[in-house]
């Protein structure tokens, strides 16, 4: 069975989509079947996989508000063991139509659930908003992963996270986890971000990875060749960056099996 990761942050900005792409690919490349959906409708994670937009394209409108099925709907990416369910415009409207949706928050659910035994590990990349399509997404998720911007600020953001996360725990899906919080746009030149990294750790300890992605030019270009950073430049550290943290999003699942808590590997 596999397991269902959301990068969720309601702050943009901060990586999320560069997370998801490129923590995907590192899970694929460490031969964990994945699944990669988009559900953001602005279709970064879409383009920056290597789709640019193509209006004829289905996509996850189709099969969360049209009920087509999902097999219809997944792509074949460049990566061996990495799928993809793309997103683009219309996803707009699918935050009105499921207003008046029975179960409106178990809309995403309903589809990634029969997914699961395919694939090894499911992230989703969430939009940098609180709706309806990010609230699908925790409620589909087994578990959060959250970057968090080494910047002024970053631990009163990701305490308002948390509380909303706790929030949704009480009232929508009891079983979400913390898969953990990753420090993004690290720059080992700057005391702030030294000291951000400090006063996070400090404050969340182990639910901190110790992989921390740098601030790294390769990293921020390819999105826009559509390609994973390994595509586009192996050697650079935001690639090893990324390497290791899909080793510990591993190894923390292999531990929560050991546990028989369920886990990410089939």
């Amino acid at each position: 069975m596999g397991r269902v990761i959301a990068i969720a942050n309601q702050k943009g900005g901060v990586g999320k989509t560069t997370t998801a792409i490129n923590l995907a690919a590192s899970l694929a490349l460490s031969e964990q079947r994945t699944l990669l959906i988009d559900c953001d409708p602005q279709g970064n994670t879409t383009a920056g996989i290597g789709f640019p937009k193509d209006p004829a394209r289905r996509t996850l409108y189709n099969t969360l508000i049209l009920g087509e099925p999902i097999e219809r709907i997944i792509l074949k990416t460049q990566i061996d063991g990495l799928d993809l369910i793309p997103a683009d415009k219309n996803l707009v409207g699918a935050e009105l139509e499921l207003v008046a949706a029975e179960n409106r928050e178990y809309q995403l659910k309903r589809v990634v659930d029969p997914l699961k035994d395919n694939y090894a590990y499911v992230i989703l990349d969430c939009p940098p908003a609180l709706g309806l399509l990010t609230l699908n997404a925790l409620c589909a998720a087994d578990s959060v992963l959250i970057p968090i911007q080494c910047e002024y600020l970053a631990l009163e953001g990701v305490s308002e996270l948390l509380d909303t996360l706790m929030r949704i725990r009480r009232t929508l899906s009891p079983n979400l986890a913390i898969e953990g919080i990753v420090l993004t746009m690290y720059d080992e030149r700057t005391t702030l971000s030294k000291q951000v990294a400090s006063d996070l750790r400090s404050f969340f300890g182990t639910q901190v990875f110790e992989s921390v992605i740098p601030r790294n030019v390769r990293l921020a270009e390819a999105p826009s060749h559509g390609k994973p950073i390994h595509f586009y430049d192996i050697h650079s550290r935001g690639a090893e960056a990324y390497i290791n943290l899909a080793k510990e999003v591993i190894a923390s699942g292999q531990k929560r099996i050991g546990k028989g808590a369920g886990g990410a590997n089939p």
